[in-house]
């Protein structure tokens, strides 16, 4: 009889599967890391790598997947190889990825004041990159309309919340599903007194 204790299981699945919960995602950590380095402000960096302030911010809050282009300019601007912006990405071929409760990591995303980002999967899917969290919202928060570079599914784990898109403004609650283009500027707002968690999956393209 073949008999297996946890740990020989648990053992036998990491080598399978990987419990690192973001890949491509870390590139906007790098690139930020490295500008606050140099003391540098986005428009800085824009100046020296010719793109624009607005793509580095959106790159670094995770908005937008950057082109392989757009990375070259940056390391040559920061003169660092192009390995050191991409750094920590994980390309391994495992047959699954596994982030166990409490492995998430928090994002730093300086335009969304308020909201506390726990990324559970960032992947590369063809020529997409899936990227999965949950989001608190702290009370009394509302953050202004931005956009990204893909389409957006979220669902309501817990509270009310107002979600602007465009011109209209949606009320969710609950167990609501809501999936729209991520492109269309998008708000939201938390009028209660409690937080609310959002399960998030965002399917982005460079």
């Amino acid at each position: 009889m073949n008999t297996k204790n946890a740990n020989q299981v648990e053992t036998e699945s990491n080598s399978r599967g990987v419990s690192k919960s973001n890949a491509l995602g870390m590139v906007g950590q790098n690139i930020r890391a490295l500008r606050k380095e140099m003391g540098w402000s986005l428009k800085d960096l824009a100046e020296k790598s010719s793109v624009t302030p607005g793509l580095i911010s959106r790159i670094e809050n995770f908005r937008t997947i950057p082109s392989l282009p757009v990375l070259h300019h940056i390391a040559v601007a920061f003169q660092v190889p192009l390995a050191e912006l991409v750094e920590n990405i994980d390309g391994n071929d495992s047959l699954y990825i596994l982030t166990r409760k409490g492995e998430g990591e928090t994002e730093d995303r300086d335009d969304s004041a308020g909201l506390i980002y726990e990324s559970l999967l960032s992947q590369p899917i063809g020529d997409s990159t899936i990227r999965v969290n949950v989001v608190t919202v702290n009370p009394d928060t509302y953050r202004p309309p931005i956009s990204n570079d893909g389409m957006e599914l979220l669902y309501v784990l817990n509270g009310d919340i107002e979600y602007g898109i465009g011109e209209e403004v949606i009320n969710l609650r609950q167990g609501d599903t809501l999936y729209f283009n991520g492109k269309i500027p998008h708000s939201l707002k938390n009028n209660s007194e409690s937080a609310v968690t959002l399960f998030k999956v965002y399917f982005l393209k460079p």
